[in-house]
């Protein structure tokens, strides 16, 4: 894996990706996602009662899911209250997200479409949100500023993604180690051959989001559970109690 200048041939890779290949082992983990009752975010299932992703005032809220995969957070949202959309570019990640419309008898808006360019007109979200969607598999340099255009001033942006130092230690074979693999300055996106991720170091990425009218209102460092429920091929558990793989972003647009 191997960090790279920003190029355009990500979007097509990546739904090639999650048509062909990921959507196969990932849509049979939707059911569970859907049948929680709290919210659990990430690698670790972190519960929203420990990290309070969610504004407290949800219910109402007209909400985008970026990059919305079996749409899952969205139906948490709807539970809640919310009136969500989610938009997703593959197609059988959305057939699935459709499934379990059906069976448990929640329905919104699915678009078919690119978090970088999502067909609504400005101002019309009231919380843009992506748990390892737009905020993992799309350029921040896109789809950051999409999503202050899609939100109403004062309107709320969260999201989940690996953590830099994930990226700095994650070896070219794909498993996070304890010794620094690749260079923090210049990291943006990363290759795996199959398929694009991009992640930006905590400096840029705070610039990023003041450029595009956010205030930034939390950072959040997750640590994994003791005893963790699980290993991951790309992060052993261990690792993950001693130093952040993932993170979560709370934004505010100003105005």
């Amino acid at each position: 894996m191997t960090a790279h200048d920003s190029r355009t041939d990500h979007v097509e890779q990546n739904r090639r990706y999650w048509d062909d290949e990921a959507a196969a082992w990932h849509g049979p983990l939707a059911r569970d996602h859907w049948s929680q009752a709290e919210p659990r975010w990430g690698l670790w299932a972190t519960p929203e009662s420990q990290v309070s992703v969610l504004p407290y005032d949800i219910g109402g809220m007209r909400t985008i899911e970026l990059g919305c995969g079996t749409a899952y957070v969205s139906a948490w949202l709807a539970r809640a209250g919310a009136h969500p959309v989610g938009i997703d570019l593959s197609e059988k990640q959305l057939a699935t997200a459709r499934a379990m419309q059906a069976e448990f008898g929640i329905d919104f808006p699915l678009v078919l479409g690119k978090a970088e360019k999502v067909p609504y007109d400005d101002n019309t979200f009231d919380l843009a949100i992506s748990e390892y969607g737009a905020s993992l598999w799309c350029d921040p340099y896109q789809w950051i500023p999409e999503a202050a255009r899609l939100l109403v001033p004062g309107g709320h942006l969260v999201f989940m993604r690996y953590s830099p130092l994930f990226a700095l230690c994650v070896r070219p074979e794909g498993s996070a180690s304890t010794t620094l693999s690749r260079a923090q300055f210049g990291l943006k996106r990363l290759d795996w051959g199959n398929h694009v991720q991009f992640i930006l170091p905590h400096g840029e990425m705070l610039r990023l989001l003041r450029s595009s009218g956010f205030v930034v209102e939390d950072l959040i460092e997750v640590q994994a559970p003791q005893p963790a429920h699980r290993d991951y091929t790309e992060v052993p558990a261990d690792w993950a109690q001693q130093w952040p793989s993932e993170e979560i972003w709370k934004a505010r647009l100003a105005g």
